[in-house]
């Protein structure tokens, strides 16, 4: 159970959030403005959002920026932007997240960069914070990208035996504008908080104690590698801000080398 981990305070932590949310015409350059405040970005691959020209320009602007940069991959399923749950064989798994990571590596490769995490979208993400077979497949699939790339996976149980049984480094997420359980899996039946200072408070708590309150009036201890800071939401832009101020987040695999004592 996540409540029974020891608190402690974080002192490194990774900033994402999300690229190439446009499609055709219908486009949200306004997601550029949260870059300067991040130190990763999650780009569409195609499938819930993004296409060619929206890939490559996101890229063209997360190397200008200088931020790590990462897969965003969904469900096929332009029309429901990948909100709409999908029943999937582990083949059709493998194939739709290869399919993506693929696409994103051969375009970061022809701009001299490298991608290096894997987050799951939507129904997607959601599924795979609560499914432990599926979390598998799609980490088995992202393992045979690469055995270097990162999986990006809500924080809990879910995604720590995930990384444990498929042997694939992982980055635990939280998002200060949602509700968690007692357990620290996200309660989806609660509307995303809009209220900025309330979402600072739960940062200062989560930087000093790993803790999060929780829908039962408690706290709840949770493993934090990154924070996924939304485009969608109207104080998402400021939120980053103001998180900015407190911490400066660095990307997970500088965090990682950070806890093995190389640096300091």
């Amino acid at each position: 159970m996540q409540n029974t981990l020891e608190k402690k305070a974080i002192k490194q932590i990774d900033f994402n959030c999300d690229l190439a949310q446009s499609f055709g015409i219908y486009r949200n350059n306004r997601e550029f403005d949260i870059m300067d405040y991040v130190s990763s970005v999650n780009i569409a691959c195609g499938f819930h959002a993004g296409d060619p020209v929206t890939i490559k320009n996101a890229l063209l602007r997360a190397k200008e920026k200088n931020v790590v940069v990462g897969a965003h991959i969904g469900f096929s399923d332009i029309q429901g932007f990948g909100y709409r749950q999908m029943d999937l064989t582990e083949e059709e798994i493998e194939a739709l997240v290869i399919y993506q990571v693929g696409a994103l590596m051969s375009f970061a490769k022809s701009l001299g960069l490298e991608i290096e995490h894997v987050r799951p979208h939507g129904a997607m993400y959601k599924q795979a914070g609560e499914d432990f077979h599926f979390a598998c497949s799609i980490a088995k699939a992202v393992k045979k990208c690469s055995q270097w790339l990162v999986y990006y996976g809500p924080a809990g149980d879910v995604t720590l035996k995930t990384g444990e049984y498929v042997n694939i480094p992982i980055a635990q997420e939280i998002q200060l504008e949602k509700t968690y359980n007692v357990d620290g899996t996200v309660d989806y039946s609660q509307k995303d908080l809009e209220d900025t200072p309330l979402c600072i408070q739960r940062l200062k708590d989560l930087l000093a104690h790993s803790q999060l309150p929780n829908n039962e009036g408690g706290k709840t201890i949770v493993t934090a590698d990154t924070i996924h800071f939304s485009n969608k939401l109207p104080n998402g832009l400021s939120l980053a801000k103001e998180a900015k101020d407190i911490i400066t987040p660095v990307p997970v695999n500088y965090k990682n080398v950070y806890d093995s004592g190389w640096v300091g």
